[in-house]
């Protein structure tokens, strides 16, 4: 039987990829009962992952130096993940909801890609986010909100910032390098729907 082991997945993400990801690992494994010692520190993984978002946020307006910058940023973040993978590979010892709960992926995993129930890109400018929904059947209207992220995942205050006739919306004059989580309900005929699982997005 194959053993279960994380995967450096992440390697091959866009640049703003790795930085959801690797906040992500951060929140699931430092403070996670099964990984009580990782080789790395909280402090040391958190400081590579604002130095990569500092980095993407500079190579977007500078030149040929800027992007070397961000990519050996990029670079430094994806050595420390893989260290921290290989300790959680130690550790679960081929367990497959232990590497999971440590939020890496693992090797056996199938790769789903079903349509997200919602999306958010970068907008035309710095500062915009673009959100895409799942359209729903029936769909007369789309109501939008938004919250800041401040990463304890508590304490959300939604805002509504618009709604619109179609599964799109489209925003701008948001704060650079900050986390906002974005979330849609569908008007229909038969009433409102509740609102989606949100999605969280750095503004660039």
């Amino acid at each position: 039987m194959k053993r279960s082991k994380p995967v450096f997945d992440f390697a091959q993400y866009p640049m703003s990829g790795k930085v959801t990801f690797f906040r992500h690992v951060n929140d699931q494994l430092y403070g996670n009962p099964l990984y009580p010692t990782p080789d790395i520190t909280f402090a040391d993984a958190k400081a590579a992952v604002d130095a990569l978002e500092a980095a993407i946020l500079a190579a977007k307006h500078g030149g040929v130096t800027a992007v070397s910058a961000m990519h050996d940023a990029a670079d430094r973040a994806d050595t420390l993940y893989r260290n921290l993978a290989h300790y959680v590979e130690r550790t679960a010892a081929g367990d497959e909801t232990s590497i999971l709960s440590s939020g890496f992926h693992i090797s056996k995993q199938p790769v789903l890609t079903p349509k997200a129930e919602l999306s958010a890109f970068d907008g035309e400018h710095t500062g915009g986010v673009r959100l895409v929904a799942k359209a729903l059947l029936g769909a007369v209207a789309y109501l939008w909100q938004m919250a800041i992220d401040d990463g304890t995942g508590t304490g959300l205050v939604w805002i509504a910032i618009g709604s619109t006739t179609r599964a799109t919306f489209e925003m701008n004059g948001l704060e650079i390098m900050k986390r906002y989580k974005f979330r849609f309900a569908a008007v229909t005929p038969a009433g409102t729907s509740d609102y989606c699982e949100p999605v969280t997005k750095i503004i660039v």
